[in-house]
């Protein structure tokens, strides 16, 4: 439990003292020019509960807040936040130049995705985690084609030097003229000049936007590789959300994983997973004895893997794409009575009774389809159904999933 605070309280500190610097040193919104919404996907706290409507995500690159809403367990307040604190507190600036001339590996710590979460599932369960992703590899970044922003720099700053030019000779002339008829019309011309000089940044911003949005509707399915690591901790809640006990089973642990996209063509975009999540999974059983015939119940702690491995294909744009995946999973420890052989030492004159195992069972195969609408520059609805399968093929469960993400803006 303490270790759980520490971890997450050390996570919560590092967005917050990124939001403090933001509010503080980078509130200005004149000084920001560049785009903030490239790539728009649930955050990866999100993806390591299993809380969104593809279990295998593609790359995001956000460059601002966002938060994350999921409509999995209903209208609770599952919520997700997440920033990208590199590039708030060194590469957000007035220009591109600072990162287009940052190297390769101080690019990479900008691309730092930290995201904090919490969803309550149907079993009032309430599960909090933290997960910081990394971008290792991308095809396209559109921050660094500088021919798509150079000219508007140059300009801009040209336009701002004939405007004070202009606004201070304008000003001379007022406080010198003598004829009260024309001052009206020199006042006017004056605040003209001050309107366009404060409008400066809100133009050059937009048609930044612009230019990287049609670079992003063109190169919407660029190759690229994202490593990310998280965790999550589960415990019973109460109708105040007061904690109980810890939960151990699969939603509470570590895990690492790997994302990977590859485009195919103009209109597909092809992403793997490969995820292994550490967990410790309690096993309740019976025990018999066998010279008093006494039945006991007892448990223990299993250490143990769950490995995912998914593919996902999409169909689409920018604006909107359709996706199918296919999910497999497996664990290292596959049944109960492995679990037990393994972790519990049985006294001579016992035995387990294995009628009355109960393990937190996986069902390996699951297949969804879905898709996802960016309704606006900074709004992204996903949504997707999972239909789960057992072993042998035989339809489990099926489950619809959506989430709405949104920049803080």
């Amino acid at each position: 439990m303490n270790y759980f605070f520490k971890t997450i309280s050390f996570e919560a500190l590092i967005v917050c003292f990124t939001t403090a610097c933001f509010s503080q040193d980078f509130q200005q919104p004149a000084g920001r020019v560049s785009p903030k919404e490239l790539a728009i996907s649930p955050s990866p706290v999100f993806d390591l509960m299993g809380a969104t409507p593809t279990q295998v995500t593609r790359m995001a690159d956000i460059k601002d807040f966002k938060v994350d809403w999921s409509l999995k367990y209903g209208v609770n307040p599952n919520l997700a936040i997440q920033s990208q604190p590199f590039w708030e507190l060194f590469y957000n600036r007035k220009d591109l130049s600072r990162y287009q001339n940052a190297s390769g590996f101080m690019r990479k710590l900008a691309s730092i995705d930290i995201s904090l979460g919490s969803i309550q599932d149907d079993d009032s369960y309430r599960r909090i985690g933290g997960a910081v992703k990394l971008n290792v590899y991308r095809q396209k970044d559109p921050l660094l084609e500088k021919g798509l922003y150079e000219d508007i720099g140059v300009r801009y700053k040209q336009e701002k030097e004939e405007l004070l030019i202009q606004l201070q000779e304008a000003k001379q002339k007022l406080d010198t003229l003598t004829n009260i008829l024309e001052k009206p019309g020199l006042r006017m011309q004056i605040r003209s000049l001050e309107e366009q000089l404060n409008s400066q940044h809100s133009r050059r911003v937009s048609e930044i936007n612009e230019r990287a949005k049609i670079f992003v509707n063109e190169y919407w399915n660029a190759s690229s590789l994202d490593v990310a690591v998280g965790r999550m901790y589960t415990f019973k809640s109460d109708s105040s959300g007061t904690f109980g006990m810890k939960r151990s089973d699969r939603s509470t642990g570590i895990g690492i994983w790997l994302n990977g996209n590859l485009g195919i063509g103009r209109q597909f975009l092809m992403t793997g997973l490969l995820r292994s999540l550490w967990y410790n999974e309690q096993v309740d059983f019976i025990v018999l004895d066998n010279i008093t015939g006494n039945e006991t119940a007892d448990k223990t702690i299993a250490r143990n893997n769950l490995y995912s491995m998914g593919l996902n294909l999409r169909y689409g744009g920018a604006v909107y794409t359709f996706f199918v995946e296919l999910l497999y999973e497996y664990k290292k420890l596959n049944t109960a009575i492995d679990a037990v052989n393994q972790y519990y030492k049985t006294p001579g004159n016992v035995q387990i009774i294995g009628s009355s195992l109960k393990w937190d069972e996986v069902h390996p195969n699951t297949l969804s389809f879905g898709g996802d609408w960016r309704i606006s520059q900074s709004v992204i609805i996903n949504y997707g159904m999972r239909c789960v399968f057992d072993n042998q093929w035989s339809f489990k469960a099926f489950i619809p999933v959506a989430t709405i993400s949104c920049m803080m803006r």
